[in-house]
């Protein structure tokens, strides 16, 4: 399958096969706008949007759109100098992106309504930065202003970065009056570690390692977007046993990760028995993955070309068993959200954000799909065993914290029966070996995508001319989402706060690379 330029607008790709840079086209600015902006409104989605620098210090804007009814991806270009108009005003969909570009290449999209950085990091371009700082000065978050609300009893309330508990640092700033939360701004930052910017020069020993630990609890839907990247790009191909392990594994992260957010929304709303019971639950889940490869985070599993471990009908069946097993316990547990009148009462109703919000927003994953927005990479863009075994889209309409908890509810149950159905027709025949290390292809794009158990995950990697990374860009579903977790707080009483996030749950390292 060779991807297919369309003159003049952009390149069509499918995700996961790989295309010469010189097919992008780079359109005049005014070109690139429009293009971005009717692809849009025509129900595309902003997989990525970043840019990249040149040799002769401007910069190149790249726009990746998904276009789920042709199941393909438009790609284009622009290059830009130390500005450009924004976007952002007419598509709600690129606010975040351009912050990011500005931050990290200097770019300055003119008229972006609230041009502040994303992770408070150096610029990457030598001599250029947006906000005009000496080169070598630090940057920090508190060098930026909050967006504050005016007004008799308008009061303010900062919470974090430091918050109690085990959990990764981030600052939310709301300005309220009395208990109503006018606005909600969320600073994040924290946990930056220049992961993309590593990864530049492979791929080497410890580019995997980079992409397993984007996001800890996402180790499967990361390895998976990144070893698909370096199997189109060499040429490839992963043996259906591979295909299908891969699979299990990610439904595997999926149900632990779902089973153990029903439980802390039950502890936040102070119901303990499905607290207690799912925290255990999702250990089960997690012990099933280690049973597969080791490790309770599936780190190690996935490889390009192939899984590292094999399992037998032995290990089948023991895991078929802890799987029933678990399952109807989790059952147990989780019903008693449903049938508890206080949970509901808490659940519905709550945070809850409209279905053209969310699509404006350009909200992904189980935030999405709980707005009513039938997405799924699984289903759109169809990637290793999913082109074979469908997993219905599991949707709600309400937006609320209860539809969040409800969608994760029903991809629960969907996840198990993928799980068995890909058990039972799991290969006798042993996994071949690993396969030798492949040269990439020179000067070439390739877009992967997976569904991880937050949503899409996207991975663009563009090679140089001896097949090494150029530039490497990861958008983790958290990117798309945390804006959405800032809108579904508006009008909502501050002590709801801890709900909504929770039923979002998003990741800080994921967003801070």
């Amino acid at each position: 399958m060779e991807a297919k330029p369309i003159p003049d607008r952009f390149l069509r790709l499918h995700p996961n096969v790989k295309a010469l840079l010189r097919d992008v086209p780079v359109l005049a600015f005014d070109r690139f706008r429009d293009t971005f902006l009717s692809q849009v409104a025509s129900g595309a989605r902003v997989s990525a949007y970043f840019a990249s620098p040149r040799g002769d210090g401007s910069a190149r804007l790249l726009a990746v759109l998904s276009q789920p009814l042709s199941a393909t991806l438009a790609v284009f270009a622009a290059d830009v100098g130390g500005s450009y108009p924004a976007l952002t005003p007419d598509c709600p969909k690129a606010h975040w992106f351009e912050r990011e570009i500005a931050e990290q290449w200097g770019v300055i999209p003119l008229g972006h309504p609230w041009l502040k950085p994303v992770r408070f990091h150096a610029s990457y371009a030598p001599n250029r930065d947006a906000w005009q700082r000496r080169p070598g000065d630090p940057i920090r978050p508190a060098d930026w202003d909050f967006f504050r609300a005016q007004g008799e009893d308008v009061h303010e309330v900062a919470v974090g970065p430091v918050h109690a508990g085990v959990i990764e640092p981030g600052h939310f700033r709301f300005q309220c009056h009395g208990e109503n939360v006018l606005h909600l701004e969320i600073s994040l930052g924290y946990q930056h570690r220049g992961v993309e910017r590593a990864l530049i020069g492979g791929p080497d020993a410890r580019s995997i390692h980079c992409a397993e630990t984007l996001a800890g609890d996402t180790t499967i839907g990361h390895a998976i977007a990144y070893s698909m990247a370096m199997e189109a790009l060499a040429g490839i191909r992963v043996p259906a046993k591979a295909q299908i392990l891969r699979g299990i594994m990610l439904e595997l992260e999926r149900l632990a990760n779902h089973t153990g957010d029903l439980g802390a929304l039950a502890g936040d709303v102070g119901f303990l028995p499905t607290l207690s019971y799912c925290g255990r639950l999702r250990g089960d889940f997690l012990n099933m993955t280690a049973a597969l490869c080791g490790s309770r985070f599936g780190r190690g599993m996935v490889r390009p070309g192939t899984v590292r471990f094999d399992a037998d009908r032995q290990r089948i069946q023991r895991l078929t068993e802890h799987l029933d097993q678990t399952m109807h316990d989790v059952r147990a547990a989780v019903s008693l959200l449903w049938d508890t009148p206080s949970v509901m009462a808490r659940f519905e109703h709550t945070g809850a954000l409209h279905r053209e919000a969310a699509a404006a927003l350009g909200l992904v994953g189980v935030a999405a799909r709980a707005c009513g927005l039938e997405q799924d990479v699984r289903t759109d863009f169809p990637f290793g065993v999913y082109r074979f075994a469908h997993v219905p889209v599991s949707t709600w309409d309400t937006g609320d914290v209860f539809a969040r908890a409800w969608v994760r509810w029903m991809e629960i149950q969907r996840s198990y029966e993928f799980i068995w159905d890909n058990l039972m027709a799991l290969p006798d025949d042993p996994l071949p070996p690993l396969p030798p290390e492949a040269e990439m292809e020179p000067d070439s794009i390739v877009v992967s995508l997976t569904e991880g158990w937050r949503g899409e995950i996207c991975h663009v990697v563009l090679t140089d001319p001896a097949g090494r990374f150029a530039h490497y860009k990861v958008v983790d579903p958290s990117f798309h989402n945390w804006f959405g977790l800032a809108v579904a707080l508006r009008n909502q009483q501050i002590s709801d706060f801890p709900l909504c996030n929770k039923s979002f749950n998003l990741s800080y390292c994921g967003h801070d690379l």
